[in-house]
């Protein structure tokens, strides 16, 4: 009799279980699960730099006539009076320019406020401009230790080759109205993962390009 009452008795605490477990919500798995829930982080903070123009290039990505317009990125066309003085600057002080295209673009889509001048190197390749071309030999052989950045797309182009600088062991500075893309998620984004991703971390920092001296 006590043997039956047991074998009653867990059954029912079997069955209670499952029916609790059955009529519990289930637990998210994934952040797509969670996604309402994702909380935007306190926004980096912007440093000022002062750069040596002997070991820092100004690298100048994919800004195309393609990619950098009123329909697809307004952000980037907003952002050219700047980097055409950033550019200037720059040339004034003889700092290296480097520039990018991508694979299915050419020279001349650059917009001409910022187009390239006297020769000045050029790669192409998508995303990550250190991949299948020389810009690696290029910084190299001129004793580049520091990287600036502007370009679009945040998250393409700039997040890729400064992270590709990065783990390089050169210094990256991207100023942030320079690093534009078709939403402001995809720039908030762009900072924050250049800011906090580990090794990438350690050798960039965000700015803007009047925190810019020489």
């Amino acid at each position: 009799i006590v043997l039956k009452f047991h074998q009653i008795l867990a059954s029912s605490i079997l069955a209670t279980g499952i029916a609790l477990a059955l009529a519990a919500p289930a637990a998210a798995q994934t952040v797509v699960d969670d996604w309402s829930k994702v909380q935007m982080p306190a926004a980096p903070q912007l440093k000022p730099v002062k750069i040596d123009p002997k070991t820092t290039a100004l690298l100048v990505l994919d800004i195309l006539k393609q990619s950098c317009n009123t329909e697809r990125r307004p952000r980037c066309v907003d952002s050219l009076p700047k980097m055409e003085k950033l550019l200037n600057d720059a040339r004034a002080h003889n700092v290296t320019v480097i520039y990018s295209i991508t694979t299915s673009t050419k020279a001349e889509d650059i917009l001409p406020p910022v187009a390239p001048k006297g020769g000045e190197p050029m790669v192409a390749a998508n995303a990550d401009k250190f991949v299948g071309t020389d810009l690696d030999k290029i910084l190299k052989d001129k004793g580049i230790q520091t990287v600036v950045i502007v370009g679009t797309t945040a998250e393409g182009a700039v997040l890729y080759t400064a992270s590709g600088a990065a783990f390089r062991g050169l210094n990256v500075i991207v100023p942030v109205e320079g690093s534009s893309a078709g939403s402001l998620f995809a720039e908030a984004a762009t900072a924050w993962v250049l800011t906090n991703a580990p090794a990438v971390s350690a050798k960039t920092t965000l700015t803007k390009m009047d925190m810019i001296t020489y």
